[in-house]
């Protein structure tokens, strides 16, 4: 089995922020997406992301380089066959994450630790594709997934203590603090985050506020990175729906009923940075645009 080798399923959002992230620890990431293509339009959107924080001075010509020959792009679902770790990294539903955790039940070997980054889905059910549910958790990052240092690690019901060590470890390795989670509808990030922000919504759709003065409330106000309009935009809106709608599904707490602003934004096609638009406009390069909020 090569070590220090990881393989990705899907490489859309998260899955380049998990490539970019192993290979910024020193960790080769093999990567697959729907198809050679657009795994490589992928890849030029994550060098693009790159040149970026080279503008900023945050990497350097170099330290690019050498993230860039980590990363590896394969084809077929054999090929992750012999690395300790594979993440998960597709849409977040559940027919489709249960596919891929069945093939990767066929190819690897029984040692192969299946990690899904799932923010609401049940870790136990994923598991429940495989003939290993001792050997399935859950990673759930924060994006950008290179910056934020939380990373919660999901145990399902069947995980084992061996495994959670060693994703614990890898964790740690990856420069991420984890915090064990046991299973439960929206962990705790995404349970504690999705309420903020359809209150938010609901305060702009109000009138009571604008989308600028709502996010500046809470940067200026609590001390917030990025205000929850912002951080919506980002996660994308639709995304922030599809989640609202599958906690109030398992719970039937109407506190995750979204917001009628939301479903608004999302008939419009306006889906935050991925669009160029959401509460906020932006670029091409995902840069909010002075002066755009809606």
């Amino acid at each position: 089995m090569k070590e220090n080798t990881a393989g990705i399923v899907g490489f859309g959002t998260m899955g380049r922020g998990l490539a970019r992230t192993l290979a910024g620890a020193g960790i080769e990431a093999l990567v697959m997406d729907r198809s050679p293509e657009k795994a490589l339009e992928a890849l030029k959107l994550l060098e693009a992301n790159l040149d970026q924080e080279i503008a900023r001075w945050g990497i350097t010509q170099s330290e690019k380089k050498a993230i860039l020959s980590r990363i590896k792009i394969v084809e077929r679902i054999e090929e992750l066959s012999d690395v300790p770790f594979v993440f998960e990294a597709v849409a977040d539903e559940r027919e489709l994450k249960r596919g891929v955790f069945w093939g990767l039940d066929q190819v690897c070997p029984p040692e192969t630790i299946l990690i899904t980054s799932t923010s609401t889905l049940s870790v136990s059910d994923l598991a429940g594709a495989t003939r290993r549910p001792d050997k399935v958790i859950g990673m759930h990052f924060q994006n950008p997934v290179h910056k934020m240092k939380l990373v919660e690690v999901v145990r399902g019901l069947k995980t084992s203590d061996a495994t959670l060590k060693k994703v614990m470890n890898l964790a740690e390795t990856l420069g991420k603090t984890g915090i064990e989670v046991y299973e439960s509808p929206g962990y705790v990030t995404t349970r504690i985050i999705l309420p903020l922000i359809n209150e938010a919504i609901c305060v702009v759709f109000e009138g009571v506020a604008s989308a600028e003065d709502v996010d500046r409330s809470m940067v200026l106000g609590f001390g917030f990175d990025v205000g929850p309009l912002t951080l919506a935009d980002r996660m994308g809106l639709d995304e922030v729906r599809r989640w609202n709608r599958h906690l109030y599904n398992e719970t039937g707490d109407h506190k995750f009923l979204p917001c009628a602003l939301l479903r608004k934004k999302i008939r419009e096609n306006k889906l935050g940075v991925k669009t160029g638009e959401g509460f906020f406009k932006y670029d091409k390069m995902g840069r909010k645009i002075q002066g755009g909020g809606k």
